[in-house]
């Protein structure tokens, strides 16, 4: 079961980290793409050894430029993908079908295959091209994910956060039983409404 993990230059970029590890939770085997500036921002967000750690988990690393990579092509039988953290830039190039690179080109092949394509879209605030992109990509068939905490599992600390982000994004690839904490009320709600009203 292969999956790939695409990680563009958004900040956020320990969202990564943690997909990668839930991805191996799952027994998945990650094909690896890092962008030039995810590199930079790997390295001023979680630190200079953050780069090493997450291909560590991957089985497959692959460079950014070779477009010639198994994974640019729809033969090759991966379960589904997705982009941690989600650039604007990237989302613009999937939305529109413009692939420049390993980590767009795969992100298009799995559009054009029909398999689960999901983008943790990292900006605020958006604008209307964000949106329309959003839209685009929506309509073609990915899942746009932003990393919003679940404030409802009262998460103790920012890698509590983000590791329920991440497994979140797992599951959308329906690889086997759920990973994230799911939403647990603790008692009714009155006059048995929506407790999210």
């Amino acid at each position: 079961m292969r999956v790939v993990l695409g990680v563009s230059g958004a900040s956020g970029a320990v969202l990564a980290l943690d997909c990668a590890r839930a991805l191996a939770r799952a027994g998945a085997e990650i094909d690896l793409v890092v962008s030039d500036m995810a590199r930079r921002t790997l390295a001023e967000e979680v630190g200079p050894d953050a780069l090493r750690d997450l291909q560590a988990l991957a089985a497959r690393v692959h460079d950014q430029r070779d477009l010639g990579a198994a994974i640019a092509s729809g033969s090759c039988p991966v379960a589904g993908m997705i982009v941690a953290p989600c650039s604007m830039r990237s989302l613009a190039a999937v939305a529109h079908g413009f692939d420049d690179g390993l980590l767009t080109r795969s992100a298009g092949v799995q559009l054009k295959e029909r398999r689960p394509l999901v983008l943790l879209a990292r900006e605020a605030p958006l604008t209307l091209a964000h949106l329309e992109n959003m839209a685009a990509a929506t309509r073609m068939g990915a899942v746009i994910l932003p990393p919003v905490p679940a404030f409802y599992l009262r998460p103790q600390g920012l890698a509590e956060v983000t590791a329920q982000i991440a497994a979140r994004a797992v599951d959308l690839l329906r690889l086997g039983p759920p990973l994230a904490q799911a939403w647990a009320p603790s008692r009714p709600a009155p006059n048995g409404g929506d407790h999210h009203d």
